[in-house]
């Protein structure tokens, strides 16, 4: 038989997320920083510090965050699977009976639920209640570390372009450089995740735009108000 393959794009929200927003934080923050401060006249090893200083708090921060987040979600998930075993352990009647409740509500007649339910139950009990009744799976369970280093990595190579165009285009012009270059990757950015998840490609791009150039003109007049030009 042919093999049928198909290509879901939901699969994709977990990870494309945290990169979009790790990458898309790291060029806007850095970016900003950078803005806020050659709008004040200072110079460039100034800027250059204020934006690594920015990459590497942004990067901890970002890791941060995200390892406490996705730890409570673990933890969460640890506790249900506890809960779960036990009432396995105590009411496996009762627990065959609703996971047999759960086929049912998806269509199938109760006769078959009931024997699709004996069949899980005894390849691997707690895997089949973790999955129907939890929503639980081996491919979706929260990683704290992994996600801690993925969002830092984001946020970090978001945030070097800006440091490089800092590093090497003329002081004079660095602003509007810094600003125009990032709001082009930021579009590309937005598009390509919108391109991913299957939205329109113009509307993903127009919003990433729209936001941080607002967060670098705020930068800007801060810096022209309160710098030391």
């Amino acid at each position: 038989m042919r093999r049928h393959s198909e290509t879901h794009r939901s699969g994709r929200g977990g990870w494309l997320r945290a990169a979009v927003l790790g990458a898309n934080d790291g060029i806007v923050s850095t970016a900003s920083l950078i803005v806020g401060f050659a709008a004040s006249g200072a110079e460039r090893h100034a800027i250059l510090l204020a934006g690594v200083a920015g990459l590497v708090g942004g990067a901890l921060s970002m890791a941060a965050g995200e390892f406490v987040s996705v730890s409570s979600q673990a933890d969460a998930e640890k506790a249900d699977l506890a809960l779960e075993r036990r009432e396995l352990a105590s009411y496996p009647d009762g627990e065959l009976r609703e996971l047999a409740g759960i086929y049912v509500k998806r269509g199938l007649d109760p006769a078959l639920a009931r024997q699709v339910a004996e069949q899980l139950t005894a390849h691997d009990a707690l895997a089949a209640h973790a999955r129907d009744e939890l929503g639980i799976t081996h491919e979706l369970r929260a990683r704290p570390l992994q996600a801690a280093v993925a969002s830092a990595a984001a946020f970090a190579s978001g945030a070097a372009l800006p440091l490089l165009i800092t590093a090497v285009a003329p002081l004079a012009r660095l602003e509007s450089i810094v600003v125009a270059a990032s709001l082009v990757c930021l579009a590309l950015l937005g598009a390509a995740a919108a391109r991913t998840g299957g939205a329109p490609v113009v509307r993903g791009a127009a919003r990433v735009v729209v936001w941080s150039a607002l967060a670098m003109a705020a930068t800007a007049v801060i810096g022209r108000l309160f710098g030391a030009a």
